[in-house]
C-alpha cells in the first residue's frame, strides 16, 4: 500500500511539472514568437533642405554629383499600441548615390537627417531616395526624387570665406552658440545653376549654416546666413546679414524670411 502511495505522489509531482513546463513554455514562445499585431503608427514627413522661394513646390529639386543633399525626417505619433512612445528607426537607399543617416532612431520633437550624395554616374538622371520609418511592425515609406545637373561646385572657396565673415561676430556677440573660429564645417553647394545670388551650406556639429550671397557691387552686394540647430528643428531659427561685403559692414541680426 505504502508503495502505491509513493508511486501515486510520484505521478502527482510529475504531472504537475508538466503542467508548469508546458506553461512556461507557452508564455516563452507566446512572448519570443507571436508577432506584434497591434503596432502604433505614425506618420513620417520628409522635408528638403534647403527650401527656396525660387522653385515652385512641385519641381523637383535639383543637385549635382558629389554634392551633400539633405532631407529632414520627422515623425508623429497617430495611434496607440505596441511601440507607443518609442523611437522610429529611420533608414535610406538610392541607386547611384552615396546615403547615410544622421540621428535614425528618433521620436517626436526630434529631426533625423539624410544625406545623399550622387556619384557620377547619375549627371543627367532623375535620382529616386526610399526613406523609411521603422517601429515594432509598422513602416511607413516615402520616395523623393532629384535631378542631378551636370554641373561644377566652384564656389567653395567664396562660401567658406563668406562664411569667414560672420564667425568671429557671431562668437562676440552671440556665444552661447558656441561658433568660434575652431568650429570644423563641412561645405556643399545648393541650388546649382542659379545665378546672381548664391548658395552654400555648411554643416557643424551642431549647426546647419545656409549662407547666400548676392553678386552685386557696393552697396548691393549683401551677404546672409540662415542658423539651424541639427536634430531638434526643421526651419532656420535665426539669420543674420552683412549688407555690403566690399562695404566691410559688421554684420548684424535679421528677421527670418517667411520662405525659410
Amino acid at each position: 500500500m505504502a508503495s502505491r502511495q509513493a508511486i501515486t505522489r510520484v505521478q502527482s509531482i510529475a504531472a504537475i511539472l508538466v503542467v508548469v513546463i508546458a506553461t512556461v513554455a507557452g508564455i516563452w514562445y507566446y512572448t519570443h514568437s507571436v508577432p506584434e499585431t497591434n503596432p502604433a503608427t505614425f506618420s513620417m514627413e520628409v522635408i528638403s533642405r534647403p527650401f527656396t522661394p525660387m522653385k515652385g513646390e512641385e519641381e523637383i529639386p535639383m543637385a549635382i554629383a558629389e554634392q551633400r543633399v539633405v532631407f529632414l525626417v520627422v515623425v508623429k505619433e497617430t495611434g496607440d499600441g505596441n511601440g507607443y512612445g518609442n523611437a522610429v528607426e529611420i533608414s535610406a537607399t538610392a541607386s547611384g548615390a552615396a546615403v547615410s543617416v544622421n540621428n535614425p532612431a528618433i521620436k517626436p520633437g526630434e529631426v533625423a537627417e539624410v544625406t545623399v550624395i550622387p556619384d557620377q554616374t547619375s549627371t543627367n538622371k532623375i535620382l529616386t531616395i526610399t526613406i523609411n520609418g521603422d517601429r515594432s511592425g509598422f513602416r511607413q515609406t516615402e520616395t523623393v526624387d532629384i535631378e542631378i545637373l551636370d554641373w561644377e561646385d566652384d564656389l567653395s572657396e567664396l562660401a567658406a570665406e563668406m562664411r569667414d565673415k560672420f564667425v568671429p561676430w557671431l562668437a562676440s556677440n552671440h556665444p552661447e552658440l558656441g561658433i568660434t573660429g575652431e568650429t570644423e564645417w563641412i561645405g556643399t553647394i545648393v541650388n546649382p545653376g542659379i545665378l546672381v545670388v548664391m548658395h552654400y551650406m555648411f554643416y557643424s556639429e551642431d549647426w546647419e549654416m545656409y549662407v547666400t550671397w548676392h553678386v552685386m557691387i557696393s552697396p548691393y552686394d549683401w551677404t546672409k546666413i540662415y542658423l539651424r540647430p541639427r536634430f531638434t528643428e526643421t526651419q532656420s531659427t535665426m539669420a543674420f546679414e552683412i549688407s555690403s561685403v566690399q562695404g566691410e559692414e559688421e554684420p548684424h541680426s535679421i528677421e527670418l524670411p517667411d520662405w525659410v
